[in-house]
């Protein structure tokens, strides 16, 4: 059998409002509800089990998410729309704006819970043949 990630916990100072905005954001669904989680599926299996914690337990992580044009493009437009502050690099030094890395695209952004959030086009290094 191969290893696979099969989940993670994200902290969050409420896990309905994390697991909504990046459901809402990415086109996702909230896919079940147990005891303190709520989890997003994402398409290759792996769940994000959003986990409501004290706000000052919450160390902050960073999450990248490799999506297609098309989702880039919806996702983008509603961060623009929904006056989400984005970078195009993980230092914020280059506010409202997107990166060309790889020859694809990717934006940095922070959920609700203070975590960051990567979407990117192309994988690091590129696609290979």
């Amino acid at each position: 059998m191969s290893v696979e990630l099969n989940h993670t916990i994200v902290h969050a100072r409420d896990n309905r409002e994390s697991a909504e905005f990046f459901a809402h954001l990415l086109g996702l669904e909230i896919t079940a509800e147990w005891g303190p989680f709520l989890a997003v599926g994402l398409s290759n299996g792996v769940t994000l089990d959003f986990a409501t914690v004290p706000a000052d337990k919450i160390t902050p992580q960073h999450y990248a998410f490799l999506v297609s044009e098309a989702e880039f493009d919806a996702a983008y437009a509603q961060i623009r729309q929904r006056g989400i502050e984005h970078y195009a690099d993980p230092r914020r030094q280059q506010p409202g704006t997107i990166n060309h890395h790889d020859g694809g695209r990717g934006v940095y952004f922070m959920d609700p819970a203070g975590h960051a959030m990567e979407l990117i086009t192309v994988p690091y290094g590129g696609w290979t043949s």
